[in-house]
């Protein structure tokens, strides 16, 4: 099971920080911010779109998942930028294609193998879609996920997501579920062995990669002071770590810090009750957050002429306004090209 982390000694390289950081600017141009679909690590070899990629070009524009590009992996394995918080991460012999990688719409099929989602901060205007065998899966809170397209399976270790079934009937997958996408009309989510899946590579290699990026975090936290959630270049590890305002677990139980907080948090302000949550997402609850996607290839939307969609089962019914057109995100900094990996 998850378990938590202890903020770690290692984050006191953070006192260090701007020295080391004036060193390494040229791996960090700011001409190249992080977007969704960045590849932010590569074990092995990997294939975006048909040409090799290693972790050399981490950062880089031309390790970016563009609309309609396939990234593959073969004994291999890599982890993907989605939008501010949440990691995308393949399995050996897997294959994504990036659907759509707008800020306030992104989609990626699984087109192969075996993907995790780790989900650490999910904003009001995050409409996040995963589409297995053609499925769209929303992922509507914080939390660990696994698409399996071998068995067209999704399972949630931790969170919830939600599938269309063809009558336009929405399908809860809880926390310890799992849901068979094949023949969504007639399948139920069912209970999965937890602790039996957690013992899996990529589970294991996912929770590793969350703890790298949770030590990430704490030594450049206080090198980045204030500013807006959203992914910072890391100039010792060569990757992007998540960071905002205020400190949190991953839902791995994995400790980051929020900005700056070698300048002005103590250890007594760390723990659940010294941060809080502000509830999720900002109010209003993942019944307000259901939104039918827009239509993609095998997915038969129907859009409707002022751009919205019917409304479903989790709403109160009438029409909706479509996906949300709020406000995008100033979170996504730093960049520039990595040199070697964990």
């Amino acid at each position: 099971m998850p378990r938590l982390k202890t903020l770690g000694v290692t984050a006191l390289a953070a006192l260090f920080a701007p020295a080391l950081f004036a060193l390494n600017t040229q791996n960090a141009p700011m001409s190249n911010p992080a977007v969704p679909g960045t590849l932010n690590y590569v074990e092995g070899s990997v294939q975006l779109n048909g040409q090799a990629v290693t972790q050399s070009n981490v950062g880089s524009p031309a390790a970016t998942l563009q609309p309609g590009q396939v990234l593959s992996t073969t004994n291999s394995r890599a982890e993907v930028l989605l939008t501010p918080g949440i990691y995308l991460r393949l399995g050996h012999d897997s294959a994504v294609k990036m659907i759509s990688p707008d800020l306030t719409n992104t989609a990626v099929a699984v087109e192969q193998g075996r993907v995790d989602v780790e989900v650490d901060q999910l904003y009001q205007q995050n409409e996040i879609h995963i589409l297995l065998d053609h499925v769209p899966v929303q992922l509507v809170k914080t939390g660990i996920y696994e698409f399996n397209a071998n068995r067209d399976t999704v399972m949630v270790f931790d969170g919830m997501a939600v599938a269309m079934r063809p009558n336009e009937k929405w399908v809860k997958v809880k926390d310890h579920h799992a849901l068979e996408v094949a023949n969504l009309a007639k399948a139920k989510p069912a209970n999965f062995n937890t602790d039996a899946q957690e013992q899996s590579g990529l589970y294991r290699w996912s929770s590793l990669r969350s703890d790298y990026l949770a030590e990430d975090n704490q030594q450049v936290a206080g090198m980045y002071d204030g500013g807006e959630p959203g992914w910072y270049w890391d100039p010792y590890a060569l990757d992007y770590t998540f960071m905002r305002p205020y400190g949190f677990y991953s839902p791995f139980g994995w400790g980051f810090a929020p900005f700056g907080w070698m300048g002005g948090w103590g250890w007594g302000g760390w723990g659940w009750g010294g941060w809080g949550y502000p509830g999720f997402y900002g109010g209003g609850g993942y019944n307000n957050r259901l939104h039918r996607p827009l239509p993609m290839p095998g997915h038969s939307g129907i859009a409707r002429p002022e751009g919205g969609f019917r409304g479903n089962a989790f709403h109160s019914g009438g029409e909706m306004g479509g996906f949300h057109g709020g406000g995008g995100f100033g979170g996504f900094h730093g960049g520039g090209f990595g040199g070697h990996g964990r």
